[in-house]
């Protein structure tokens, strides 16, 4: 049987370096890349994952295969706020005395998440409303309420991350700010290792979301493409996702997002086109999604509050562009062409 990437265990990606898959089964993308950092004082992580029941005993597991233990990781340093990023480092903590570090441009959401003490998505539902999506908005408040949020899991770092040389003994580590997937997001360079630690921001085989944060709606489809050009002035490296198999080369992954969302725009321009005048609702129903060309109505609910909002992004950048124009009525955005 051919292995996984998000198959348990702990797997040398580099020297000093391991790679620890932490099981996110309720979740489309499986599993959350840990990356294990050995330096003189103990232990430091690449991202922390998501605090669930069984997450220790699997972090237990996995570095008892190197013979090392949770008691010495020392720091975390986590590449964005997301919950299968950030909850998890946050336990560590707990339990552990462990220092917890995130991107500084991350601190408004982090703090709306504590003021609003729900994983009610308040943010995407506004962005949902302006595409003209009330139900799909309906259903993302409900599921929101529904599910279990524990505020502990959201306790603020113990340091806010300027861009900059990263403090890991034996590893020459720079933090470079990629927003796009969210306002703070983080990569990691390692110059003497040559490999880079990209979160979230370029994964091999997936697009990241883009936007589904808390917070100010600025452009965040702008902001992801300057930051992906921004990967391709650094060295090419080997890259280590938060999700999917490490190794591949950054710059060529990068080249293939950048093609992907010129793909995206100019499709999105055309199913306006083709309308006259659209919400984005109405282009994400007329586009396909994922790997696999599936139909918007095939997807889940939060699938379609995904796409819908990606739409509204590249629907935003095309305004941006000069070539659609836009005009709101009683709260929703109708795109044209000039």
């Amino acid at each position: 049987m051919t292995s996984s990437w998000a198959d348990p265990g702990c797997f040398a990606v580099a020297d000093g370096v391991h790679r620890v898959p932490l099981q996110m089964p309720q979740d489309g993308l499986r599993a959350i890349n840990v990356y294990v950092l050995e330096t003189h004082t103990g232990l430091v992580l690449i991202d922390g994952g998501w605090h669930r029941a069984s997450t220790h005993d699997e972090l237990v597991d996995a570095l008892r295969r190197i013979g090392r233990r949770p008691s010495e990781i020392h720091d975390v340093y986590v590449t964005h706020v997301h919950r299968d990023h950030y909850t998890f480092a946050v336990e560590l903590r707990r339990r552990y005395g462990t220092r917890v570090h995130l991107g500084a441009a991350e601190a408004p959401g982090i703090e709306a998440i504590g003021r609003l003490r729900s994983n009610v998505p308040v943010s995407s539902i506004r962005e949902l409303e302006r595409a003209g999506a009330f139900e799909i908005a309906r259903t993302a408040s409900e599921s929101g309420k529904a599910e279990p949020f524990d505020a502990s899991d959201w306790e603020l770092p113990d340091a806010w991350l300027q861009p900059g040389p990263v403090d890991i003994p034996g590893h020459a580590v720079v933090a470079v700010h990629t927003p796009g997937h969210t306002k703070g997001h983080m990569v990691f360079h390692d110059t003497d290792r040559n490999v880079c630690y990209t979160g979230d921001h370029v994964l091999p085989t997936i697009t990241p979301s883009i936007g589904f944060e808390l917070g100010e709606w600025d452009l965040p489809l702008g902001k992801y493409l300057t930051s992906l050009t921004a990967m391709l002035d650094e060295p090419d490296r080997a890259m280590l996702p938060s999700h999917g198999h490490p190794g591949a080369g950054v710059h060529e992954r990068c080249r293939q997002l950048l093609e992907h969302h010129d793909r995206r725009l100019a499709a999105t321009e055309s199913v306006v086109e083709s309308a006259a005048r659209a919400t984005g609702l109405d282009v994400a129903a007329g586009l396909t999604w994922t790997r696999h060309d599936r139909s918007f109505a095939s997807l889940d609910s939060f699938n379609q509050m995904v796409a819908t909002c990606e739409s509204l992004a590249h629907l935003d950048v095309l305004v941006q562009r000069g070539r659609l124009s836009a005009r709101t009525s009683n709260g929703v955005d109708f795109f044209t062409t000039w």
